[in-house]
């Protein structure tokens, strides 16, 4: 899938949480989340339904795929 990692490191700094937090959160390694921030790689869909849980925002918000 391909996330929108502009909106994704938005939620996550405004919800105040540090990348290393969202990642352990969410089973990912700090290095690829910070790969998916930058639009250089992409995360299942399990992983992006889990980024959006911690974030606390529909898949929607960040999903490229689903964002009008």
């Amino acid at each position: 899938m391909t996330p929108n990692g502009t909106a994704i490191r938005a939620f996550r700094r405004l919800r105040g949480l540090p990348l290393r937090e969202v990642a352990r959160r969410t089973g990912l390694h700090h290095t690829h989340l910070l790969r998916v921030e930058r639009g250089e790689a992409g995360v299942s869909e399990g992983n992006l339904r889990a980024i959006a849980s911690t974030l606390e925002v529909p898949v929607a918000a960040i999903n490229r795929e689903e964002s009008p």
